[in-house]
């Protein structure tokens, strides 16, 4: 496979994404908590980024947040922390991976650990950013666990659209075998 990661090149670039992507989203979130909470929304840019504190006991925008406490944990605490196991079991157990696919899904894996944090810590993700062109034309609030999660998947969208890559092997061996055509034997 084109762009193949070793297992110690994961492993490598996976501590550095956790240490550099959740130590960021920690700490802002630290600072969100000790400058923004209960205070009134911050605008720049004429209202285009906002710093508006929030904490989201749901998951993406505010989804299961009305769920009883013991169903959101049991969704948003223990059902992700078994989707980060699995994720994190196959992007560093997985014999082939190419590059782009594997920065993609790690940086799902390092945002999903950053808001899985707080979940565990106070029931809840630290929410502070907003961006929007007009006051219908706004995204939800979000942190950096978030656009790391939205990069990941942003980065995964063209592969949908892109037929698999063929291994140098698998396109040798179909070249010497010999085209049959249908009807005939060979």
């Amino acid at each position: 496979m084109a762009n193949s990661m070793t297992r110690a090149s994961r492993l490598r670039l996976m501590f550095i994404l956790l240490i550099t992507l959740v130590g960021c989203d920690q700490a802002s979130k630290h600072y969100a908590v000790n400058h923004w909470k209960g205070q009134p929304r911050q605008s720049f840019f004429n209202d285009v980024f906002r710093i508006e504190y929030a904490e989201n006991e749901g998951a993406f925008l505010s989804m299961f947040g009305t769920l009883s406490p013991a169903v959101r944990y049991a969704i948003l605490v223990v059902g992700n922390g078994i989707g980060m196991t699995v994720l994190a079991v196959l992007l560093l157990g997985v014999a082939k991976i190419d590059r782009w696919s594997y920065v993609a899904w790690a940086l799902v894996f390092v945002g999903g650990i950053g808001n899985l944090i707080d979940r565990i810590r106070i029931q809840a993700v630290i929410d502070f950013l907003n961006l929007g062109l007009s006051p219908g034309l706004r995204t939800g609030i979000f942190n950096v666990a978030d656009i790391a999660i939205s990069a990941g998947f942003l980065m995964l969208v063209p592969q949908i659209f892109m037929p698999p890559k063929l291994d140098k092997d698998t396109e040798s061996s179909s070249d010497s075998t010999p085209a049959v055509s249908p009807g005939t034997s060979s």
